[in-house]
Parts: structure tokens; sequence; C-alpha cells
């Protein structure tokens, strides 16, 4: 659904800190804490990660997954794969 570090280049496209995400969100600060310093894929209860995500959404952040296209118009982030991984270079 999203990874840590997708969520800390959200903030940062935003020019937002986790407390405001977690307002923003509707949940509490020590979540979004713990959802940033996850590894790979952000864990935690459904509900609290779809509130995160749209907030997201709805503040302009478009989460592109994994070899998929992004199909909106405007500025993104996205992660190159390691060197020596499939659709890497190396």
């Amino acid at each position: 659904m999203i990874n840590a570090a997708q969520m800390r280049a959200a903030r940062a496209l935003l020019g937002i800190d986790q407390r405001q995400l977690a307002e923003m969100a509707g949940v509490s600060l020590p979540t979004i804490q713990r959802m940033e310093a996850s590894e790979g894929n952000v864990r935690g209860v459904v509900d609290t990660l779809t509130k995160v995500v749209e907030a997201l959404d709805a503040a302009g952040v478009e989460l592109i997954g994994d070899n998929s296209p992004s199909y909106g118009a405007g500025r993104g982030v996205r992660l190159k794969a390691p060197k020596g991984a499939a659709g890497g270079p190396g």
C-alpha cells in the first residue's frame, strides 16, 4: 500500500512534518512515527493506513507503486531500484 520512504518523501514534497500529517489524517503522532520507522511496507491497521493515504491524496500526492506508471500531471518522486535488483541498473 505505502512504504516508509514514500511517506517521508510525500511529507517532504508537501513541506510538512510528522505532526501535521498526523493531524491531516486524524491519527496520532506516535502512529505516524511508528509507520515511518517501518522497514519496507508500512505495517498497521488497514483503517489507519487508509486515512494516511487518503490524507496524502487529498493534499495532492500521488503514490506510485513498484513498476507502476504515473498518470497524473505535476512533479513526483520515485525511488530507483537498488543496483543489481530486477529492473535496476547494474
